[in-house]
């Protein structure tokens, strides 16, 4: 029997736009792979829910990005509902979107990480940090680079606003060199990107926008290093207990190695995105990736 795999996109995160993106994608892999593929655009709970009721889908392939799609929400309500689901379960993903949270566990896993403060846009506006110039201020919980801000002096100090001044923002030192990345598959480390933005941060315009940056494949780096971002992405894929699929992001420079910087554990589906990119490059097409996501989809079991 041909599986019902219920492609969820949109949702209410900064990131709606993208998920459309990847979810007409993954729509059109799923379909010519035979799967009887149905959408939903994520808008209100109680309409997800009614439409979970009359289509009753095998699988939820999540497409969703940021806040309630990868921070472990949405994958939550699908393990009350036992209905297989793509991509890391509710633990992972919470503990993936945490920047900080993951940042220790790193750390305690022998992970080269950037030093490093928590605290609330508020707390930082009146007081200000410890850390040296330049440093990079970003949400705890966000993704695709959203409300990231590389501060050099006083003057950018300024510029750093949020809408809500209780958000909880990291800071940490900026680290100049390669900005490399790793996809995981299955458990297992790949091949390293290199990221070149046409500008000198691969924000979120830049990831989404054709030319906004180059993407090397593979880096041009040392092979040690090489093979120290593989180790790094396998160990916290592996530590947070990722399913299928995840991408690593750091820096490297001579001086401070490598250095991890965050863990997506729902990496973005769109022609421009960096892990079908890599996943094609060690030879598994986009098709293939979207049918291993949903080969390998599951919910916790509630006993």
């Amino acid at each position: 029997m041909t599986k019902k795999v219920l492609v969820l996109m949109g949702g209410f995160s900064s990131e709606r736009e993208v998920s459309l993106v990847s979810g007409k994608n993954i729509s059109k892999a799923l379909s010519k792979k035979g799967y009887n593929v149905v959408e939903h655009d994520l808008t209100d709970t109680k309409k997800l829910l009614k439409f979970l009721d009359t289509e009753k889908p095998d699988v939820v392939f999540n497409a969703l990005h940021g806040n309630w799609g990868e921070d472990g929400t949405i994958s939550a309500l699908f393990d009350l509902l036992q209905i297989p689901y793509t991509h890391s379960g509710m633990l992972a993903s919470s503990i993936g979107m945490n920047k900080y949270i993951t940042k220790l566990i790193a750390k305690n896993a022998g992970i080269r990480v950037a030093t490093s403060q928590r605290t609330t846009a508020k707390e930082y506006i009146s007081s200000g940090t410890t850390i040296d110039y330049p440093y990079v201020v970003k949400p705890v919980s966000d993704g695709s680079s959203v409300g990231v801000f590389i501060v050099n002096n006083q003057e950018e100090k300024l510029l750093v606003k949020y809408k809500d001044i209780n958000t909880e923002i990291l800071i940490e030192k900026y680290i100049e060199g390669h900005e490399l990345t790793v996809m995981c598959y299955k458990g297992h480390a790949h091949v390293v990107t290199e990221i070149k933005p046409s500008e000198d941060f691969y924000d979120y315009e830049h990831k989404y926008t054709k030319g906004g940056a180059t993407h090397i494949l593979p880096a041009n780096i040392p092979h040690d290093v090489e093979e120290v971002c593989k180790a790094y992405a396998q160990t916290i894929h592996n530590k947070l207990g990722c399913k299928t699929i995840s991408r690593s992001d750091f820096r490297y420079n001579p001086t401070d190695g490598v250095v991890f910087l965050e863990i997506n554990t729902h990496p973005g589906m769109t022609e421009l995105s960096l892990v079908p990119e890599q996943a094609k490059h060690i030879g598994i097409s986009y098709e293939d990736l979207c049918q291993s996501l949903v080969e390998e989809a599951s919910c916790r079991p509630l006993k």
